[in-house]
């Protein structure tokens, strides 16, 4: 199984590594900083032995990297790899505001996430929610804001999925479960929130700057998307 660096230090921004396998655009390595696509988030973008890498994303127990140019990466070899910093960073910026929204409104409103996409530029949470109007919002973009400030420290830790489970607000995905793993990850975020989760994120809240709302959506009964960027 690839090791997984982003795990170790999500503020890695080159790394080197032993290609394990080449299978046409495919490049398996030994380790990897690149966080895959998954859970909502985009790939990592950057250099795999000096070719950009098209996006990263997990096959089984494995990140897979598709690159552009595979006939210059060979099995065997050694290569250097560097992140695209600012794109990274901006997703664990977003990311984490995304856990503090999530974990807001499921506190005022008992709501589950039943969809996210999280992105450099723009990212989108949906709720199972029937009322979200823009007053509300704001309340809530502001009760974000709030924990913003306070500083809070991000912590990542391995938790027994059965000891996880067992605990109130763990799961905030609807109709969704963490993979059937003995060890689940587990993100908290100060007495914000804790869930399991297998993405990058910062170390303090203060680094995610503002959360700014950006428009609210109705896609269907009981499920309304709101749009929001950091700033």
């Amino acid at each position: 199984m690839t090791r997984r660096l982003f795990w170790e230090d999500m503020y890695m921004k080159e790394f080197d590594a032993k290609v394990l396998s080449v299978d046409g655009p495919k490049v398996v390595l030994d380790q990897t900083a690149f966080n895959p696509r998954g859970g909502g988030l985009v790939s990592d973008l950057g250099k795999l032995g000096g070719v950009d890498l098209v996006e990263a994303l997990k096959e089984g127990e494995e990140v897979v990297h598709l690159v552009k140019f595979p006939d210059i990466v060979r099995t065997g070899e050694s290569v250097h790899c560097v992140l695209d910093w600012e794109r990274r960073y901006r997703i664990m910026r977003m990311h984490t505001a995304a856990h503090i929204l999530s974990a807001v409104v499921n506190a005022e409103t008992g709501a589950l996430i039943t969809g996210n996409q999280i992105s450099p530029d723009e990212s989108r949470v949906d709720l199972d929610l029937e009322q979200f109007d823009r007053e509300k919002v704001t309340r809530y973009i502001e009760m974000v804001n709030e924990a913003v400030r306070r500083g809070l420290e991000v912590k990542t830790f391995f938790m027994a999925r059965e000891e996880a489970l067992a605990m109130p607000g763990m799961v905030k995905l609807a109709k969704a479960m963490p993979p059937s793993v003995e060890m689940l990850r587990i993100v908290q975020i100060g007495d914000v929130d804790t869930q399991a989760d297998g993405g990058v994120h910062v170390k303090n809240t203060k680094e995610i700057g503002e959360v700014v709302g950006l428009k609210i959506e109705n896609k269907g009964r009981s499920n309304r998307r709101l749009h929001f960027t950091v700033r």
